[in-house]
């Protein structure tokens, strides 16, 4: 999927440098699986509460691969 795609799906961007993540809060189950992933990254007490540059790029996209609704997903750059 490509960022219009994911824009029009209601994924909302949070941009990094070396990955954007994209996060639909409408389909997210809330495993939390992104926030014990990596709490660096995903912080639900932080406003924004993903920060694609405080983990590498394969870190990201490591924690996103975990999570089992699909509301997270990464286009690297």
């Amino acid at each position: 999927m490509n960022e219009t795609e994911l824009s029009e799906k209601g994924y909302r961007k949070y941009e990094g440098t070396d990955v954007d993540v994209f996060f639909n809060t409408n389909i997210c189950a809330h495993a939390g699986n992104c926030v014990r992933g990596n709490p660096d990254i995903f912080d639900t007490k932080r406003r924004p509460w993903i920060l694609p540059d405080n983990g590498s790029s394969d870190e990201v996209v490591r924690v996103i691969d975990t999570c089992p609704s699909g509301a997270l997903k990464y286009i690297k750059r």
